[in-house]
């Protein structure tokens, strides 16, 4: 399994566009596209909207609970939770033979210069797996106007664009789809 993720958080106080419903809409369109694309990897891709994470990851923990006897199945666990602003490239946990894979996947990413891997993948809702050892990826992109938006009123569509989120949404397709498609998993 590997797993594409977003979730659904900030709706108490704005419409949450950007924190969450971007990463949740940029995973939805990963498998959209590789649909579209008639693309079927050799693994399977799953999407998963998480909800609770405000209220102590509670959809997380229950998710983990529900699959966790299947740990060995699940290739990486991917989260986008800041935003889907101008991507930079992915945060990735994991062993160093699968960070030396995850930089040669992102090499792919060239033609749009998001190409870089950080040591390290944040996410709440990934973050059970991340500790049990599955591999995580974690969306990085542009949070210099995150905090402007973040769990208010000002949370809404006009934050997103297009372009940006189309970005996101790319390196999210090629990193799930290239990892789903590998004859091998990852190296844990």
């Amino acid at each position: 399994v590997v797993l594409v993720s977003g979730h659904l958080d900030s709706w108490d106080v704005g419409q949450g566009a950007m924190d969450d419903g971007g990463g949740a809409f940029i995973s939805w369109e990963a498998l959209s596209l590789i649909k579209d694309l008639g693309l079927r990897p050799k693994r399977t891709l799953r999407l998963v909207l998480w909800t609770g994470e405000e209220q102590g990851g509670i959809g997380a923990k229950q998710y983990y609970q529900l699959h966790k006897e299947n740990i060995s199945n699940f290739d990486i666990v991917m989260e986008s939770d800041e935003g889907t602003f101008h991507p930079s490239g992915l945060g990735f946990a994991g062993s160093a033979e699968a960070r030396d894979i995850v930089r040669e996947i992102m090499t792919l990413l060239q033609p749009i210069n998001v190409t870089d891997v950080y040591d390290s993948a944040d996410g709440t809702d990934i973050a059970y797996w991340m500790r049990d050892g599955v591999p995580g990826a974690s969306l990085h992109n542009d949070i210099n106007k995150y905090f402007w938006f973040h769990h208010s009123q000002g949370d809404t569509m006009t934050v997103q664009d297009p372009n940006q989120m189309n970005l996101c949404a790319a390196v999210w397709t090629v990193v799930s789809y290239v990892i789903a498609d590998m004859e091998e998993m990852l190296p844990r």
